[in-house]
C-alpha cells in the first residue's frame, strides 16, 4: 500500500481547524474550526478523456460554502449517510442538526461524555469517558459494563480517549471473525476487538500522540493520525499511520505544518483528508487490491457484505467474459502465462495454507498444501514460491496441457522427489536438488525476516529486511551470491534477462541493482553489483518489459513513465494498475473504478498506451517516408517496429524493403509471402493480395472479381471459411460451377447451422449436397421420422448408413422401420435384437422362423427369468403370450390366481384370473394340436421351427391340473359367484343346486367358505337335512379354532331345536347330485343339470348351457367368448 499527498486546500484568514468529515457517498467535505467556522467544501472531477478516471483526474473545487450559527471552536463534525444531514457541535456545547427524534435520554450524573458509538446491529452503545473509561450499554440506555482495556496495562498518568470507530461491515469483511473495533488514546495505545467483550484484542503502540482514528470505507484499513517525536529536531513531524485489522503496520504518511486535528476517508477509500493548522490536506491511497493479469484475463478480489469469502472475478477482456469464484480466508493473487495461483488460509481453526492453481477461467487444476504463511508468492512459468518471514517453499507445478484429467482430480497425489522443496533463510544450499519437505525448519525463527521476493526463470531473489538481496539460481535452487542495499525492500522485480533487479521501498522510492555488473569498492576489491544512478520517489507500481531488458514503466503518484536505459519518456497521465508491457505496448487497467462496480467490469476501464518509438516509427512512415522511418528503427531496433516497417512498405509493394524488415523481425511467414508476391506479374493482383494480407477481405475479392479471377475471389473465401459467400459466388459466376465445391459448400453451410441446432435449415443444404449421414442426423433431431424412413427407403441394400439410421429408429422403439433397414443391410440378428429390446415377440419369432435362428428360445427364458427376479410376473406372462408360449403363460397366471385367492381377493378378480389361466392352456392345446397335424402331414423334423420343437419337448413332461382341469380354478369361483347371486336375488332352491356342486372344489375355495354358503342356501330353501350335513361339515374342519367350532355348534344347535333336520321336500336329482359315472353336465348359466338332450355348448370351453337359457346371453357367463 502507498500513499502520497496530493492537494491542498487553505482555510481563509489562516483560521485554524479542529475536525473534518468527508460525506461518503456524496462527496461533501465539512471542516470546522476556530471563531465558529463551519465550511462544505466538494471536489469534482471533470473529464471527457477516458483514460483521465479517478485519481488521474483533475479535481476542482465546486462548492465552497460556509454556514452560520456557531459562535465557539467547532470541535465536532458528523455526516448521517443515510439522510445526507449535517451535526455538528462546538466548544459552549452547541449542538446543530436539521431533524432527530427523541429515543432515549439518560443523565450521566458526574461523568464527561466525550466519544459514543454504535454496534452494526444497534443493540449495543459504547461511551467514551473523560478519563479513558469506557462504558458499555444496551440500546434502552441500560448500563452492561465497563470495557477491559488491554492497550493501557502498565501505562501511568492521564489519558484521554482519542478516537472510537466501530466498522460496521457493510462492504464485507476481509476475512471471518475479523477485528472491527478500533479504540486509540491519546498517547499512542490501541487495541482492536471483534467485538465489544473480547478477551484477546490486536494491540498496537503507535508511539505517536493521536489525534484521531478512522477505518476505510471496507474496514481493511485503519488510518491512525496525530504527530510524532523524531531525535534531533525540536517540533514533532504529523504522521498518519496505517495499520490491517490485525496490526500489521502498512506505512507512515508525513504531513507539514504544525499541528494535526483530524481526518477522514473519502467514500472509495483512494483518498484520505488530514486538516492541519488553517488547511486541509489530502492524500491519494494506492491500496494492496488482491488482483493480476493472466491471458487476457484481469483476476480481482473484492469482499462482500452479504458473503464471508471473497469473490474472485476473472474477467476474460477480449470476450467481456466473467467468471466468479468465492474463496474462503484469500490471501493473495500471483498471476504468470496462462496461470493464476490463490494463497488462501485452509481452515480457521487449521495451521495449514493452500496455494491452489487456476487457469484463466478460474478452474482449480492443482491445490498444494503447505505449513508456512504464504506472506510472499512470486510465480514463474515451471515454479512457484511461496515464503514467510524465515523460509521459503518452492513448488515445480506442472501446467494443465501436461496433465491428464486422472492427475487433475486426483486429490492426493504423490509429492514427487524434486517438484516440492523448502529452505530456511539463513541455510546456505548448494544447489544440488536435495532440498527436502522437511517443515521443522520453517520453526526456527530469523534475526533478519525476509520482506520481499521476485523470481524469473533463472534466478529467484529474496529481499530481507536488513537490506541484504540473496540470489538463487533455478530450478537448482543453490545460494549464488549475496548482495547488501541500503533499503528495505517493498517490492522486487526482475527484468526480462535477469540482469537487473528493480527495488520499490516502503516509502515508495524506486532503485535500480545491477546484479551482474563487476565494480570496484572503496577499499579496492572487485565486487559483483552495481547500485545504479537513477531514483525516483511516490512510486507505487511498476513493469519491466517482457522483450526487452532496457524498458520498463512506472507508475508515479498519477503519471506513468516509461525508461528506455534509464531515460525517461514525456509522462502520461493515469491512475492505473499497470498488466502487460510488450511489443512496446502497456496493459493498463482502472482497478479503482472496476472496485466501484465489480460485478460489471467495463472495457473502458482497460488501457493501452503505446510508447514514443513505436509512435515516432509511426508518424515517420506516414509523413516522412520508408526510407527516413527504417533508419529511425536501425538506430531503436524492437521487432513491433520492424514489423511496423514491413507492412508499411507491402502497402507500397516495396518487395526489397518488406523482406529485410520481416527478416530483421524473424516473421517467416512474412518473408514467405513477400517471395511469393515477387513471383506475380502484375502489380494490381499484388496489390490484391497485399489488401487480403492485411484483412481488408471485401476490397481483396472486389479487387479479384475486378480483374476477372473468380477462382482467386473463391480461394480467398475458402481461406475464411465463409462458405455462404463461396456459394453466392459460385452460383453468380458465368461458367458452369465445379460440382464437387458446390456440394462442399452447401455441405459447410449446412454444417454451420448444425453447429447452432438450426437443423431445419441445415436440411435443405444437406439435401442439396447429398449429404446423406448429416441428413439422417437432422431428421432425427427433427424428429421426422418419416424424412428418415423415406431415407433409409432411398438407400440401396447394405449401404453403411442403414445400421445408423435402424438404430435411431430403435432409440425412439419404432421397431418395424428399425427391422426393415436392418434386414435392408443384411443384419437379420439385429432385427431380432430390436424386436426382443422393444418386446415384439411375435415379431421376433417370426424373423427367427424366416431367418432359421435356434437361439429365440434360449433369449426368451432368459429375458423371462429377468422379468420374474424383477417380480414382474404380468409382464413375463405378456412375453410368453406374445411369443406363443402358451404352457409357461398359463403357469404363471394359475400362479397369480391362487396367489390371489389365498389373499381372499375379490371372487370376481380371482374368477377372471383363472379364466385367462385356462384361456391359455386352450390356445396351448390348439398350438400342439397344429403341431400334430404338421407331423401327420409328412412335415420333416428339419422344417419345423426351433420354437415348435421346443413346444414339443414341453408337450411330452406336461401333466396335471393345467392340461386336463384347466377350467376347474374358474368353474370354482363362477358357481360360487353364482350361488350367491341367486340367493340374493330370492332363487333360494336354485341357489341350493349352485352351492351343492361348490364340494367338489373343496381343493380351490376354503372349506369353511363353500359349507357356510351351503348352510345358508340350505337354511333358506328350508333344507334342514343339508343343512345339517354342512354344519356337521363345519364343526369337524381341523382349520377352525376351538372357539370358532363352538360358534357353530351353538348356532346349529339354536337352528336345529327349533327345525327338524331333514329335507321337506325330496328332489328328483338327489342320486344324480351324489355323483357317479352317470353324473350330467351343469348349466353354467343356473348351476342346474341339464337333462335334456338339445343344450348350448361354448366353442372355447366346452361348458354346457341350457338351450332355452342361452337365448338371455351374448357371452358365455363362464369364460366370457361371444355366443355367436
Amino acid at each position: 500500500m502507498f500513499f502520497y499527498l496530493s492537494k491542498k486546500i487553505a482555510i481563509p484568514n489562516n483560521v485554524k481547524l479542529k475536525c473534518v468529515s468527508w460525506n461518503k457517498d456524496q462527496g461533501f467535505i465539512a471542516c470546522g474550526g476556530e471563531d465558529g467556522l463551519l465550511k462544505v467544501l466538494k471536489l469534482e472531477t471533470q473529464t471527457e478523456d477516458t483514460k483521465l478516471r479517478g485519481l488521474a483526474a483533475p479535481s476542482s473545487l465546486s462548492m465552497n460554502q460556509n454556514l452560520e450559527g456557531h459562535s465557539g471552536s467547532v470541535q465536532v463534525v458528523i455526516w448521517n449517510e443515510q439522510y445526507q444531514k449535517l451535526t455538528t457541535s462546538d466548544q459552549n456545547g452547541l449542538i446543530i442538526l436539521n431533524e432527530w427524534n427523541r429515543i432515549w435520554g439518560k443523565d450521566l450524573k458526574g461523568i464527561h461524555l466525550c466519544h459514543v458509538a454504535w454496534s452494526a446491529d444497534s443493540k449495543i452503545l459504547l461511551f467514551g469517558m473523560a478519563n479513558g473509561e469506557i462504558h458499555i450499554y444496551d440500546n434502552q440506555g441500560n448500563f452492561i459494563m465497563k470495557m477491559k482495556l488491554n492497550c493501557l496495562v502498565n501505562v501511568t498518568g492521564a489519558i484521554s480517549i482519542a478516537g472510537i470507530h466501530w466498522y460496521h461491515g457493510t462492504e464485507g469483511y476481509v476475512e471471518p471473525d475479523c477485528p472491527c473495533l478500533a479504540i486509540c488514546f491519546d498517547n499512542g495505545r490501541c487495541q482492536i476487538m471483534r467485538h465489544e467483550t473480547d478477551q484477546n484484542p490486536v494491540l498496537i503502540d503507535t508511539g505517536m500522540y493521536v489525534v484521531g482514528i478512522q477505518w476505510n470505507h471496507i474496514g481493511s484499513v485503519l488510518a491512525v493520525a496525530g504527530s510524532q517525536k523524531v531525535v534531533k529536531q525540536e517540533k514533532d513531524i504529523n504522521t498518519v499511520q496505517f495499520y490491517t485489522p490485525f496490526g500489521e503496520h502498512l506505512g507512515t504518511l508525513k504531513v507539514p505544518g504544525k499541528q494535526m486535528s483530524g481526518l477522514s476517508w473519502e467514500g472509495g477509500g483512494l483518498k484520505i483528508a488530514l486538516a492541519v493548522d488553517s488547511f486541509i490536506y489530502f492524500a491519494n491511497i494506492r491500496p494492496n487490491y488482491k488482483w493480476g493479469y493472466c491471458s487476457n484475463t484481469v483476476v480481482y478480489a473484492y469482499t462482500r457484505s452479504d458473503r464471508p469469502e471473497y469473490c474472485v472475478v476473472f474477467w476474460d477482456t477480449k470476450n467481456n467474459e466473467k467468471y466468479v469464484k468465492y474463496v474462503k480466508s484469500l490471501i493473495s493473487i500471483t498471476t504468470c502465462g496462462d496461470f493464476c495461483i490463490l494463497a488462501t488460509k485452509a481452515d480457521e481453526n487449521h495451521p495449514q495454507f493452500v496455494l491452489v492453481l487456476c487457469n484463466s477461467i478460474g478452474t482449480p487444476l492443482d491445490p498444494k498444501y503447505i505449513d508456512i504463511v504464504p506472506l510472499f508468492v512470486a510465480m514463474t512459468k515451471t515454479h512457484v514460491i511461496a515464503a514467510s518471514k524465515e523460509a521459503f517453499y518452492i513448488w515445480q507445478y506442472r501446467v494443465a496441457k501436461k496433465l491428464t484429467a486422472l492427475e487433475i482430480n486426483q486429490i492426493t497425489r504423490s509429492r514427487k522427489e524434486g517438484r516440492e522443496r523448502i529452505y530456511h533463510v539463513d541455510d546456505t544450499p548448494v544447489g544440488s536438488m536435495d532440498g527436502m519437505l522437511d517443515y521443522s525448519k520453517t520453526i526456527q525463527g530469523t534475526r533478519d525476516p525476509i520482506c520481499a521476493i521476485t523470481a524469473s526463470d533463472k534466478i529467484l531473489i529474496v529481499g530481507r529486511e536488513s537490506g541484504i538481496i540473496q540470489r538463487y539460481n533455478l530450478p537448482n535452487v543453490g545460494l549464488i551470491q549475496k548482495y547488501s542495499l541500503n533499503c528495505r525492500a517493498y517490492q522486487l522485480s526482475l527484468n526480462c534477462n535477469s540482469s537487473r533487479l528493480a527495488i520499490i521501498d516502503i516509502s515508495g522510492i524506486l532503485t535500480f541493482f545491477d546484479l551482474d555488473a563487476r565494480v570496484t569498492d572503496s577499499t579496492g576489491q572487485q565486487v559483483i553489483g552495481e547500485l545504479l544512478n537513477l531514483e525516483r520517489k511516490d512510486v507505487w507500481d511498476m513493469k519491466w518489459a517482457k522483450d526487452n531488458p532496457d524498458l520498463f514503466a512506472m507508475m508515479e503518484k498519477t503519471r506513468m513513465y516509461v525508461f528506455r536505459n534509464l531515460d525517461p519518456e514525456e509522462p502520461i497521465q493515469t491512475s492505473g494498475y499497470i498488466c502487460n508491457f510488450e511489443n512496446l505496448e502497456i496493459k493498463s487497467v482502472l482497478l479503482d473504478e472496476i472496485l466501484k462496480n465489480p460485478e460489471h467490469p467495463n472495457k473502458d476501464y482497460l488501457i493501452n498506451f503505446e510508447i514514443r518509438s513505436l509512435r515516432d516509427s509511426r508518424a515517420l512512415i506516414e509523413k516522412v517516408g520508408i526510407e527516413d522511418a527504417s533508419q529511425f528503427i536501425e538506430d531503436n531496433p524492437h521487432p513491433r517496429l520492424w514489423h511496423l516497417l514491413a507492412e508499411a512498405a507491402l502497402q507500397k509493394l516495396d518487395l526489397y524493403t518488406a523482406e529485410q524488415a520481416f527478416v530483421r523481425c524473424k516473421d517467416y511467414q512474412g518473408i514467405k509471402f513477400v517471395k511469393r508476391l515477387g513471383n506475380l506479374q502484375s502489380d494490381s493482383m499484388k496489390q490484391a493480395e497485399v489488401v487480403a494480407y492485411f484483412g481488408r477481405f471485401e476490397e481483396a475479392e472486389r479487387m479479384y472479381l475486378d480483374m476477372d479471377r473468380r477462382d482467386l475471389a473463391i480461394g480467398l473465401r475458402l481461406k475464411l471459411g465463409d462458405w455462404f459467400r463461396v456459394l453466392q459466388l459460385l452460383k453468380t459466376g458465368s461458367g458452369d460451377a465445379d460440382d464437387s465445391l458446390l456440394e462442399q459448400a452447401h455441405n459447410a453451410i449446412g454444417d454451420y447451422f448444425a453447429d447452432r441446432q438450426k437443423w431445419l435449415n441445415a436440411v435443405q443444404y444437406y439435401v442439396q449436397g447429398r449429404n446423406q449421414a448429416r441428413l439422417a442426423e437432422c431428421y432425427y433431431m427433427l424428429e421426422d421420422y418419416e424424412g428418415l424412413e423415406n431415407l433409409a427407403s432411398s438407400l440401396p441394400e447394405n449401404h453403411k448408413l442403414l445400421p445408423e439410421i435402424a438404430q435411431m429408429f430403435v432409440k425412439v422403439g419404432m421397431c418395424e422401420q428399425a427391422v426393415t433397414a436392418f434386414l435392408k443391410c443384411n443384419q437379420p440378428k439385429a432385427a431380432v435384437d430390436t424386436c426382443v429390446h422393444l418386446n415384439q415377440w411375435n415379431k421376433a419369432v417370426e424373423l427367427a422362423k424366416n431367418h432359421s435362428m435356434k437361439e429365440i428360445g434360449s433369449l426368451l427364458a432368459r429375458y423371462a427369468s429377468h422379468l420374474l427376479e424383477k417380480n414382474k410376473i404380468l409382464d413375463a406372462i405378456e412375453l410368453y403370450r406374445k411369443a406363443n408360449y402358451f404352457f409357461d403363460a398359463a403357469k404363471l397366471m394359475f400362479k397369480i390366481a391362487d396367489e390371489e385367492a389365498k389373499k381372499r381377493a375379490k371372487p370376481l378378480r380371482v374368477k377372471k384370473l383363472y379364466v385367462l389361466s385356462a384361456l391359455l392352456i386352450e390356445q396351448y392345446h390348439e398350438q400342439m394340436k397344429n403341431a400334430q397335424r404338421g407331423k401327420v402331414k409328412g412335415k420333416s423334423s428339419e422344417a419345423t421351427s426351433a420354437l415348435a420343437g421346443l413346444l414339443e419337448e414341453e408337450v411330452l413332461s406336461t401333466t396335471g391340473r393345467f392340461t386336463d382341469n384347466a377350467w376347474r380354478g374358474a368353474e370354482a369361483y363362477h358357481f360360487f359367484i353364482l350361488a350367491q347371486r341367486q340367493l340374493y336375488e330370492g332363487y333360494v332352491d336354485t341357489a341350493l343346486k349352485t352351492a351343492l356342486h361348490l364340494r367338489d372344489y373343496e381343493d380351490i375355495i376354503p372349506a369353511v367358505e363353500i359349507y357356510s354358503l351351503l348352510a345358508l342356501c340350505a337354511c333358506a330353501s328350508r333344507a334342514f337335512g343339508t343343512c345339517s350335513k354342512a354344519f356337521i361339515k363345519l364343526e369337524s374342519l381341523d382349520t377352525l379354532s376351538t372357539e370358532q367350532k363352538q360358534q357353530y355348534e351353538d348356532l346349529a344347535l339354536e337352528i336345529f331345536t327349533k327345525h327338524t333336520p331333514k329335507d321337506n321336500r325330496k328332489s328328483e336329482l338327489d342320486s344324480l347330485l351324489e355323483g357317479g359315472e352317470g353324473k350330467l353336465p351343469t348349466c353354467v348359466a343356473t348351476g342346474s343339470p341339464i337333462t335334456e338332450y338339445q343344450f348350448w355348448m361354448c366353442s372355447v370351453c366346452k361348458h354346457c348351457v341350457l338351450a332355452q337359457e342361452i337365448s338371455n346371453y351374448n357371452f358365455c357367463p363362464l369364460c366370457h367368448s361371444s355366443v355367436a
